[in-house]
C-alpha cells in the first residue's frame, strides 16, 4: 500500500536521476570517449602545452593564496569588531559576484591598460598584461566566495573556549592561532580548493589580461571556437577536469573534519575597543574603493564619447548598441537566467527533498553523488562536453540546450543549500505522516516547501545570478540568434569597442543587483510572517 500510495514520488525521483544522468554523467563520459591516443601526444608534446601549463598552475596558486588570506582577514575584521553596517559590508564586498569574470578583467584594463584611466591620470604604469593582470582580475573574482565561506563559520564559534583561554592567561595572538586557525580548518580547506578551482579553470580574466601568457583555459577556448579543434580541446577539457576532480575528493573527505564544532554553546563576545574598530573601518573602506573601482570604470566609460580621445558625455554608445541588436541579447540573457531559475530551483529542492528525508538507498545515494557531481566540473569542460553530446540532438542551437547546460553546471550549491534546511527538520515525520496515510508528495508541498521558503528564494536567486554572468559553460553552445549578453563582452572587445564592453557589464550589473534587491525584499517578507506566526497570542484581560 505504501509504494502504491506514494507511487507519483517515486516515478518522479527515478525520472529525476535519469535527467541528471543525461545531462550532468553523459556529457563527461563523452568527453572522455573523444579522446585518442593521438590527440594526447599530440596536445602534450606541443611546444605551448608546458608552458601554459606553467602559467595557469603559478596565477593560480598566488591568486588563491591572496584571495584566500584577504577573504579571511575581512570575515575576521567583520565578526571580530563592534563595527556600524556589518550586513552592508558583506553585500559590498560580495558584489564582484554579481558581474562575469570577464569584466573584472575587463576593469582592470580601463583602470591600468596602456591607455587606462589611472594610467593616463597618474601616468603609473603597473604592466597589467601577464601574470599581473591575471592575478589581479583572479582576486577580484574569487574572494566573495571565500569570503562567505569564512563570514558564515565566524558565526558559529563558541565564546565557551575563548573564555576558557583567557582565564588560563592565553594571550590573544596564541588564541587566534591555538583556537580560530584550528577551528577554521575545514572552512580554509574547502575555500581553498573552491577558489583554486574557479581560477585555475576560468578564461576569461586571462582572455583580457594574460597578454603572451597565455592559460590552459584560454588556449582551449581558442582552440574550439576559432579552429574548431575539438579532440584538442577535449584533451586539455580533461586536463582541466583533473584538478576538480581532486579538489572534489579532498572536499568529500574534508566534510568529516571539525563536523561537531557547529553547534553553538555561547555566542562570541566582543570587547569594546575604539581604536581597532576605527582602524577596521579604515581598512574595509580602502577595499571597497578597491573593489568599486572598476564599476567607477564601467559608469564612467558607458557615458562618453570616445575613450581616451573624447572624455565628453554621450549617449552614443548606447545608441550603438541599441542598433546592434543588443535588445535581443537582453531578452535571451534574462529568459536564459529565468527559466534556469525556475526549473533549477525544482529540481535541485526536489533532490535534496528525496536524499535528506529518506532512508538510505543505493538509488538515493546514486542521487546524491550526482547532485554533487557538477561541483567537480568546471564550466568550460561542461561546455564542450555538451558539444560533444548534444550536437544532433533537436534541441542543440536553441535557448534550451543554454538552460539546461546552466542547470547542470550550478547544479550542487543551491542543492546543498536545500539539503541542509530539510535535513533540519524532525526525523520522525515522514513515519507520522505514513501512519496518518499522508503521501510524500503532499507533505512535500504541505510541510517542507512552507518550511523553507526563504532558501528557496535563496536557491533561485543563486540560479539566477549565475546564470546572467555565466561565460564558461555556454560560450560553445550559443550561436548569433541565443547568445547571451555575458558573451557579447569579449565580442565587442575584440572589435575595440571598449564603451560598448563597459556599457554591457554595467548593464549586467544592474540587473543582477534588481534581483538581490527582490530577493532581499522577498526574504524580509517571509521573515516577517514567520515572526508573526511564531508570536505568542496577545494576553486578554479577564473580566
Amino acid at each position: 500500500m505504501k509504494v502504491k500510495k506514494n507511487k507519483g514520488y517515486f516515478g518522479a525521483k527515478y525520472l529525476l536521476i535519469a535527467y541528471l544522468l543525461v545531462s550532468i554523467v553523459l556529457p563527461i563520459g563523452f568527453l572522455f570517449s573523444n579522446i585518442r591516443g593521438g590527440n594526447v601526444s599530440e596536445v602534450l608534446s606541443s611546444a605551448q602545452f608546458w608552458p601554459m601549463l606553467k602559467n595557469s598552475v603559478i596565477t593560480t596558486v598566488i591568486a588563491t593564496v591572496i584571495s584566500v588570506c584577504l577573504s579571511f582577514a575581512l570575515a575576521w575584521m567583520i565578526n571580530r569588531s563592534n563595527i556600524k553596517f556589518k550586513s552592508l559590508f558583506v553585500v559590498l564586498f560580495t558584489m564582484p559576484m554579481l558581474i562575469p569574470s570577464i569584466s573584472h578583467g575587463m576593469g582592470l584594463v580601463f583602470l591600468f591598460g596602456d591607455n587606462g584611466i589611472i594610467t593616463n591620470l597618474l601616468g603609473l604604469n603597473i604592466n597589467l598584461y601577464g601574470y599581473t593582470g591575471i592575478v589581479m582580475g583572479s582576486v577580484l573574482y574569487s574572494f566573495p566566495v571565500s569570503f562567505l565561506m569564512f563570514n558564515d563559520s565566524f558565526q558559529y564559534e563558541d565564546f565557551t573556549i575563548y573564555e576558557a583561554a583567557s582565564v588560563l592567561g592565553m594571550s590573544k595572538f596564541r588564541q587566534f592561532l591555538s583556537i580560530t586557525l584550528p577551528s577554521m580548518r575545514r572552512t580554509i580547506v574547502s575555500a581553498v580548493l573552491a577558489v583554486f578551482t574557479m581560477i585555475f579553470t576560468d578564461y576569461g580574466v586571462a582572455l583580457m589580461t594574460g597578454g603572451t601568457a597565455m592559460t590552459l583555459p584560454v588556449y582551449m577556448y581558442r582552440e574550439v571556437i576559432g579552429m574548431m579543434n575539438f579532440s584538442g580541446g577535449a584533451v586539455i577539457g580533461v586536463v582541466l577536469l583533473l584538478p576538480a576532480l581532486v579538489a572534489f575528493i579532498m572536499d568529500l573527505r574534508n566534510s568529516g573534519i571539525n563536523a561537531s564544532g557547529s553547534t553553538v554553546t555561547k555566542a562570541y563576545k566582543i570587547e569594546e575597543n575604539k581604536t581597532r574598530d576605527t582602524i577596521i573601518y579604515i581598512v574595509l573602506a580602502v577595499v571597497i574603493v578597491l573593489l568599486c573601482l572598476p564599476v567607477f570604470a564601467f559608469v564612467l566609460l558607458s557615458f562618453v564619447k570616445q575613450y581616451p580621445i573624447d572624455m565628453s558625455f554621450s549617449l552614443e554608445t548606447a545608441k550603438k548598441l541599441l542598433s546592434s541588436g543588443i535588445g535581443q541579447y537582453f531578452i535571451n540573457s534574462v529568459a536564459i537566467a529565468l527559466l534556469s531559475s525556475l526549473v533549477g530551483t525544482c529540481l535541485s529542492y526536489f533532490s535534496a527533498y528525496v536524499t535528506a528525508r529518506s532512508k538510505k538507498s543505493v538509488s538515493n545515494g546514486m542521487l546524491h553523488f550526482i547532485s554533487m557531481l557538477s561541483l567537480a566540473v568546471p564550466g568550460i569542460v561542461l561546455g564542450l562536453s555538451y558539444v560533444l553530446t548534444f550536437k544532433n540532438v533537436p534541441i542543440y542551437g536553441t535557448i534550451f540546450i543554454l538552460v539546461v547546460v546552466n542547470i547542470a553546471h550550478f547544479f550542487s550549491s543551491p542543492y546543498l543549500l536545500a539539503y541542509n534546511s530539510l535535513s533540519k527538520f524532525n526525523p520522525n515525520l515522514e513515519d507520522v505522516a505514513d501512519s496518518l496515510g499522508i503521501n510524500r508528495m503532499r507533505l512535500l508541498f504541505s510541510v517542507y516547501i512552507p518550511g523553507t521558503k526563504a532558501t528557496i528564494v535563496e536557491m533561485y536567486s543563486y540560479f539566477f545570478v549565475n546564470a546572467m554572468i555565466t561565460i564558461s559553460a555556454v560560450s560553445f553552445l550559443m550561436n548569433f540568434r541565443t547568445m547571451p549578453l555575458s558573451l557579447l563582452i569579449p565580442q565587442l572587445e575584440s572589435q575595440s569597442f571598449i564603451e560598448g564592453t563597459a556599457m554591457v557589464s554595467l548593464l549586467i550589473l544592474l540587473v543582477n543587483l534588481l534581483e538581490k534587491g527582490i530577493a532581499f525584499a522577498v526574504k524580509k517578507k517571509i521573515a516577517k510572517e514567520d515572526a508573526n506566526i511564531l508570536a505568542p497570542p496577545l494576553e486578554t484581560e479577564e473580566v
